[in-house]
């Protein structure tokens, strides 16, 4: 009997900048310190673009770049470009257009997704639906963020969070039981009142006022947002788990967002996972949105196992979240 077409991953590439943002430099610049840090998120550094004039789209071509040298794809075999993004290069195109373009990509429709540090949760979805309809063969995935662009580095309850980076990934239908195999995604708008950026769409556009204001940078209501992550998902993951049959012992890993270090190990002792099971970088990259969860399978990758269970987990602006359970598509080594 043939395997239900699902949609797997075969195939991974990043790109963080060569500038590293140390929390004792980030206290020349700010009111705070490496122990205040370290002890409320986790972070020690942060990679951050420095190159004038680039963008997202400069890292997220380069993270296509390696992923297509590393898995032998040419562009035009690309059916469908999707980017996760919150820092697109500009209001319009879309980002994932002007990647298409940087790398040669010419037979591709494209496409940005908008879900805060959930985006590659629910661009996953999207792409999973695609491969699975049968239209698509080859969908690339893209993570791009530059945090730095839209961070005040006056406001120490912010600068200290974010960083920036890219990952790309490869979907592909897979017959042999690998692949996404469920997953839980939700929103509750109420998240618009406590995680924003106030100016620059068509409520606020730009201005001398807004930018006098410093209204262009990420405002958060940190406890409000701690209290609905921790929540939400340790509730979606363990739910995608129980429906599934998956248990802390045969589960390989859990991937979750990389926000804040106090929220992955309480979602992990909701899950009543070890912390071996758990893939952690937040101290090395800080939070990069929707880039934090490839970022870790990125550096992982080596020690995935094909058929590996995987629970991915995020939660982020809107507020969105969700989980995603799949078996891992391919042998990293």
């Amino acid at each position: 009997m043939t395997e239900k077409i699902r949609a797997k991953i075969s195939g991974i590439g990043a790109y963080v900048p060569d500038y590293v943002l140390t929390n004792d430099e980030l206290s020349r610049m700010v009111d705070t310190n490496d122990e205040w840090i370290t002890t409320r998120v986790g972070i020690k550094e942060r990679h951050i673009l420095k190159i004038e004039g680039e963008g997202s789209s400069y890292m997220g071509e380069r993270a296509v770049r390696q992923l297509f040298e590393k898995t032998g794809t040419n562009p035009d075999e690309i059916d469908l470009v999707l980017c996760a993004t919150v820092t697109p290069d500009m209001p319009f195109p879309a980002t994932a257009s002007i990647i298409a373009d940087k790398v040669g990509i010419k037979n591709a429709m494209h496409f940005d997704i908008n879900a805060g540090c959930s985006g590659f949760i629910y661009t996953l979805i999207t792409a999973k639906m695609y491969v699975e309809s049968g239209q698509f063969k080859k969908v690339l995935l893209v993570t791009a963020e530059k945090m730095s662009s839209i961070v005040d580095y006056t406001d120490r309850s912010t600068c200290p969070l974010f960083g920036d980076g890219a990952a790309a990934m490869l979907i592909e239908p897979s017959d042999d039981g690998t692949g996404v195999i469920d997953f839980i995604a939700q929103s509750d708008g109420v998240g618009r009142n406590y995680l924003y950026m106030k100016a620059g769409g068509s409520c606020h556009p730009a201005s001398a006022e807004t930018v006098a204001n410093r209204e262009h940078f990420v405002y958060q209501e940190g406890r409000t947002v701690f209290k609905y992550a921790v929540t939400h998902m340790a509730e979606a993951s363990v739910d995608v788990m129980k429906r599934n049959g998956i248990t802390a012992d045969t589960l390989a890993w859990l991937v979750p967002h990389q926000a804040n270090l106090r929220i992955i190990d309480a979602v992990a002792r909701q899950m009543d996972l070890s912390p071996e099971k758990v893939m952690i970088n937040i101290q090395k990259y800080g939070n990069t949105t929707s880039a934090t969860i490839p970022l870790c399978l990125h550096e992982w990758e080596n020690r995935l196992h094909k058929g590996d269970n995987l629970i991915l987990s995020s939660f982020g602006a809107g507020f969105t979240w969700g989980a995603i359970y799949l078996k891992w598509g391919y042998d990293g080594k």
